[in-house]
């Protein structure tokens, strides 16, 4: 090959990388995207936990939604107050005082406190006992399974069954709520973390059922709904619900409770 061959080529080559270069330029700057700083600010004052518990598709969704004005800038329950407030300050607004929840799991019936009515041998999923008789081995078909598919999915390590039945580690707890999304008995709820009880029982069978099945089973007597001086206690179903937002936290409801289904929330 002569040198006017190698000339041609190279600058062939050389004319191909200038065009390319050329169009990936003005494509650049033709669909540039851009950027809210305040957007990366709030993204970068954000946990990165992920966990989805904001509603929000992870941090980077929850990020463009405060900037958006979409999301309020306490959203992020697991970065709390603090958190809210270092993002008030990027969005220049003032963060409403939000309330911390952490989960609670309504169910006390532990291997000691009640029966069974068969052994069950098969995977130890939670979500997998809907296929077997009575959604699960437990006389109780209203309480904790026990096998950990809330655990599996904490990204907090703040929930570990403990004898048969979850238990809730209340200070590691970020309320994200997927231990809520992932129990198929719908037993866990997100309670306010300075609640001084909570009702341990979700059962709705009737008293007679109810007490055969788990010996601190709510049977619906309403003693407590009676002798609550703020009202604060509702009983639907033979089953008691405190309503928090009217409860002094006396205690009064769980001195009354004859099953000792109301705990102190520890």
């Amino acid at each position: 090959m002569d040198i006017t061959g190698i000339l041609l080529a190279v600058a062939a080559v050389g004319g191909v990388g200038l065009f390319v270069g050329v169009f990936l330029g003005i494509a650049a700057i033709k669909f540039k995207v851009e950027v809210d700083e305040r957007e990366a600010a709030v993204l970068e004052a954000l946990p990165g936990n992920n966990c989805g518990g904001c509603g929000f598709p992870g941090c980077s969704g929850l990020a463009a939604a405060i900037a958006k004005g979409e999301a309020p800038v306490n959203a992020c329950p697991v970065g709390g107050e603090p958190v809210g407030r270092v993002i008030a300050g990027i969005m220049g607004v003032t963060a409403e005082e939000k309330k911390r929840m952490v989960a609670f799991v309504q169910c006390q019936g532990d291997c000691d406190k009640t029966s069974s009515d068969y052994e069950y041998t098969g995977i130890h999923d939670c979500r997998m006992l809907s296929f077997v008789p009575n959604g699960g081995a437990k006389s109780c078909n209203y309480g904790c399974l026990g096998y950990g598919s809330c655990v599996s999915v904490c990204p907090f390590d703040a929930i570990h069954v403990v004898n048969g039945v979850a238990k809730v580690d209340k200070e590691a707890c970020k309320a994200c709520g997927k231990c809520v999304e992932v129990c198929p008995k719908h037993l866990i709820s997100l309670i306010p973390y300075d609640a001084k009880y909570a009702v341990a029982c979700s059962s709705q069978d009737k008293g007679p059922v109810a007490m055969k099945d788990c010996t601190v089973s709510c049977i619906g007597c309403q003693l407590c709904k009676k002798n609550c001086p703020a009202e604060a206690v509702s009983v639907e179903n033979f089953n008691a619900t405190i309503l928090y937002d009217q409860c002094k936290g006396c205690g009064i409801c769980a001195q009354k409770c004859p099953r000792k289904s109301i705990v102190a929330h520890e």
